[in-house]
């Protein structure tokens, strides 16, 4: 049982170096496929771009799902429990649907238009 090899641990704290004392050559990295950083305040107009769209999106789905309570508070229900009107399955389950779709599909591009777009000019800032 005490027969059995146990690597030897050792404690790495630097790049690794050959035998002679010479560091190992690191391997060539690839260029960055991804544009350079922008500015600072490029970037903070194009996070407040962002918010601005989320929050705009946020306020339409708030009013368009508030709303539907709203609505079938008005709409006239029989005293029947058993005999729910049409109207009221259309409104709950197929009328949402494509705002719903719209909406998003506008938020999707609205976000693809600010990071593919160029960036806000930046005053005392030369392009």
């Amino acid at each position: 049982m005490g027969a059995e090899s146990v690597p030897r641990r050792e404690v790495v704290t630097g790049r690794p170096h050959t035998s002679d004392g010479t560091p190992v050559p690191r391997p060539a990295r690839a260029p960055d496929p991804r544009p350079a950083p922008r500015s600072e305040p490029a970037v903070d107009a194009l996070m407040s771009r962002q918010l601005r769209a989320a929050l705009v999106t946020t306020a339409l789905l708030a009013t368009l799902l508030g709303l539907l309570p709203v609505l079938l508070r008005i709409l006239p229900l029989p005293d029947a429990a058993s005999h729910v009107p049409l109207a009221v399955w259309l409104l709950l389950g197929v009328a949402p649907y494509p705002a719903l779709l719209a909406i998003g599909a506008w938020y999707v591009h609205r976000a693809e238009r600010n990071e593919a777009g160029p960036a806000a000019p930046v005053p005392g800032e030369r392009p």
